[in-house]
């Protein structure tokens, strides 16, 4: 065996080892997200525009080279020319017997849970007070030898403890001490339930373009660090509410119960696929098989391979709850909008930006706009009107909200196109199920 081989065969053997150390979860447990522009004030079109910006700094972050040019995108685009650096906040508690809030990135596209703690020798501003270690009486810390030590590729060992660092692509980084402490989530009825021995990220030295509102980020990737892989849950779910009633949305660690009792329409469901190259940094993305887009009844003639994985490991789509809109290589966008500006009966707005899709409307009454259906395997995803148009009455314009990532090969599915649908990573059986719901009846 070489040690190529060997070295496969060795991480294998430590995600194992680190995941059946965990006990099962055998209820959902159930928390509450916000998004990082609710009730801050803004008109629909400033919020469409943070849209659109922080969907192109994302695409930056997740898929930074280019198909066409091997060199790292040098576009001034990222966490710090948005404002944000997030969409979901999850909000949960950590220690006891006082247990401490904190507010988290939910990011489906990393694995590492860390929070800023106390003391800290650089941190960024943020809503609550930091994470005190001495004030719990259940924190202990991660040994070198530990399994969750292991499973992360940069980590260290200071003083017998082990520590680590988490970088994102936008340069930010966390680093820190590897901690477990219990964690607690409401369950659902009015009460609470904590989850003992979690492994999180104790972070002391946080610099980049850090939101504010978050006092650190929850992976929820595919890796073994990550919030569910650690509950060792089945399967976790989301459902995001309208993004413009401000209104929270819940999050679901294990089965969130009859998916049909609160559907507004069929389920789908297509298989997630692995990135087969060994050469990336994307084990922990959520790949889909995408097929195609239809725009009102014209399939766009885009062949399957824009959508897919490419031989070393780069391109291939995506769903993310960290992306607003959904993103498409530039090619692909400019099919869509041209077949949308085909069949809409309105003048194109001619002060809107080439890589917007918007109209001129009178707002008397509702733009009529073809429909829009993702192709996935098995699934043809016919999405709600209000989940990629938007009509300003202001502005007196009416857009289509999807996105351009220029000459990067990767597709996003962005969360507002995932707008009161319920979001089920079913890990246990390898697939994505799309259930309509009304979000905030959940």
């Amino acid at each position: 065996m070489n040690m190529k081989a060997c070295l496969s065969m060795l991480t294998y053997l430590v995600f194992l080892t680190f995941l059946f150390s965990w006990p099962a979860t055998s209820e959902a447990l159930r928390a509450h997200l916000s998004h990082i522009d609710s009730g801050r004030g803004f008109t629909k079109r400033e919020l469409l525009h943070r849209m659109v910006v922080r969907s192109r700094a994302r695409a930056v972050n997740l898929c930074p080279y280019s198909r066409t040019n091997a060199h790292p995108a040098t576009a001034p685009v990222g966490r710090a020319n948005t404002d944000v650096n997030s969409e979901y906040l999850i909000h949960l508690s950590i220690g006891a017997p006082r247990s401490q809030p904190v507010t988290l990135t939910l990011d489906t596209g990393s694995d590492v849970v860390w929070t800023q703690c106390e003391p800290c020798a650089e941190c960024f501003t943020q809503p609550l007070p930091r994470f005190d270690t001495a004030a719990s009486n259940t924190v202990r810390s991660v040994a070198c030898s530990d399994p969750l030590c292991k499973a992360h590729s940069e980590h260290g060992c200071f003083l017998h403890g082990c520590t680590y660092v988490s970088g994102y692509g936008d340069e930010s980084r966390s680093f820190g001490h590897f901690l477990r402490d219990s964690f607690t989530f409401d369950d659902g009825k009015g009460g609470a339930v904590t989850m003992p021995d979690i492994g999180f990220g104790c972070g002391m030295y946080n610099v980049g373009n850090f939101l504010r509102t978050e006092t650190g980020i929850a992976g929820f990737g595919r890796g073994p660090l990550s919030l569910p892989s650690q509950l060792k849950v089945r399967q976790f779910s989301y459902c995001f509410t309208a993004r413009f009633e401000a209104k929270s949305s819940p999050v679901f660690l294990g089965a969130a119960g009859d998916l049909k009792a609160h559907a507004t329409g069929p389920t789908l469901s297509t298989s997630f696929v692995r990135n087969p190259s060994p050469n990336t940094d994307s084990s922990s993305y959520y790949f889909l098989s995408f097929k195609g887009v239809t725009v009102g009844e014209t399939r766009l003639p885009v062949p399957e391979s824009a959508f897919a994985i490419k031989a070393d490991g780069s391109g291939g789509t995506i769903i993310d709850s960290g992306t607003d809109l959904t993103t498409f290589p530039d090619a692909v966008f400019r099919q869509l909008k041209s077949a949308f500006i085909a069949q809409v009966a309105l003048p194109v707005n001619k002060t809107a930006d080439e890589d917007d899709i918007c109209f001129s409307w009178d707002a008397k009454k509702t733009a009529p706009m073809p429909k829009l259906i993702f192709h996935l395997e098995g699934a043809d995803w016919d999405l709600p009107r209000e989940n990629y148009v938007t009509e300003d009455h202001e502005s007196g314009q009416v857009c289509v909200v999807v996105s351009t990532s220029g000459q990067r090969d990767m597709t996003l599915i962005g969360n507002f196109q995932q707008q009161n649908t319920h979001v089920v990573y079913d890990l246990a059986a390898g697939k994505l199920l799309l259930v309509p719901a009304q979000c905030d009846k959940l």
